[in-house]
C-alpha cells in the first residue's frame, strides 16, 4: 500500500532533503525512523529537493509498505517521539486511488500541480528574525523589484537560474506568482519590538516546478535590481541568455521556505 506523510522541518541542521553520503538529511532521518518503527527497510519519495538549510512547511512524501501494523495516528505519534525537534509530522494517511498514471499511482513529486516558496529579508539588526530571514544591510527599491517580477511570469526556460549540474530533463517552468511585499513579523507585532513593515520584506513565488537553486538565484538577481545595479528589464535579458553566470549570486538558504504544495 502507499502512504502519505505531511510534515514540516527546520532545515538549519540538515544538508538538504535528499539522502547524501556522510551527511544528515531530512529524508535520511525520516527513513531511519520509519524503518525502525515498521521493522523493515522503508524508502520515501519527497515532493522535491530542498537545499542545505532550506525550510519547509506542509511538505509531502510517500512510501510503500505492507498494511501498517498500527493506526495512522499512532504512527504519527511515534514518529514525532523519535524524530528530532526540527522535524514534525502533521499527518499520516493512505494515498488516494486517483492516479497520475497506472504505473505511478499517487506520487508526492509528480502529482503536485504547483509549489510555492517564500524568501524573507530584513533591513535592521533583529536577533529574533536572524535564523529565518536574511539581514540585508543595504536598502532595496521594492517598486523596481516588483516591476522585474513581471518578466518572470509565464512558461519559460529558466536555465539562467539553475545550478550547474542540476540534471533536469528540462529547464522550462511555468511561474504564476512572483511578488515582493512588506510585512510585520509576529514577534514585533505581539511583543512591541520597535520596527515598521518597511523593515521586513518577503518574496512569494509559485510555479508548477522549480529547478535546483532557482529561487535563491532569482532572489539574488532581484537584489541586484533593488540595489540599482540593473534595470528591471535585466530579468528578461537573463532569461533570454540562459546563462547562469550572468545572473546574480544565490542568496543564503536559511531564509527560504517551501511553503505550499498543491495537489
Amino acid at each position: 500500500m502507499r502512504y502519505i506523510i505531511r510534515l514540516s522541518y527546520d532545515g538549519s541542521e540538515f544538508s538538504g532533503w535528499q539522502v547524501q553520503p556522510h551527511a544528515t538529511t531530512v529524508q535520511g532521518r525520516v527513513q531511519e525512523a520509519l524503518s525502525t518503527l515498521l521493522g523493515t527497510d522503508i524508502q520515501v519519495t519527497g515532493a522535491g529537493r530542498t537545499d542545505t538549510g532550506v525550510n519547509a512547511i506542509n511538505y509531502y512524501l510517500h512510501f510503500d509498505s505492507e498494511p501498517l501494523p498500527m493506526e495512522a495516528a499512532q504512527l504519527r505519534y511515534k514518529l514525532n517521539a523519535i524524530l528530532p525537534l526540527s522535524i514534525v509530522v502533521h499527518e499520516v494517511s493512505e494515498a488516494p486511488e486517483t492516479a497520475v498514471s497506472d504505473e505511478l499511482g499517487w506520487h508526492a513529486r509528480y502529482s503536485a500541480k504547483s509549489r510555492e516558496y517564500h524568501y524573507f529579508i530584513h533591513f535592521r539588526k533583529d536577533p529574533f528574525a536572524a535564523k529565518y530571514s536574511w539581514w540585508n544591510k543595504q536598502p532595496l527599491d521594492l517598486a523596481k523589484m516588483n516591476e522585474a517580477c513581471r518578466y518572470l511570469i509565464g512558461t519559460q526556460d529558466f536555465s539562467c537560474f539553475e545550478k550547474t549540474g542540476g540534471n533536469n530533463a528540462t529547464s522550462i517552468c511555468e511561474l504564476s506568482v512572483a511578488k515582493w511585499e512588506n510585512y510585520t513579523p509576529d514577534h514585533a507585532r505581539l511583543m512591541g519590538w520597535e520596527c515598521g513593515p518597511e523593515d521586513y520584506i518577503v518574496f512569494t513565488v509559485r510555479a508548477n516546478r522549480f529547478l535546483r537553486n532557482m529561487v535563491r538565484a532569482i532572489v539574488g538577481s532581484m537584489v541586484e535590481i533593488g540595489r540599482g545595479k540593473h534595470d528591471p528589464e535585466w530579468i528578461a535579458e537573463l532569461i533570454s541568455s540562459k546563462d547562469r553566470c550572468a545572473a546574480g549570486e544565490s542568496v543564503p538558504g536559511h531564509a527560504l521556505f517551501l511553503s505550499e504544495i498543491e495537489y
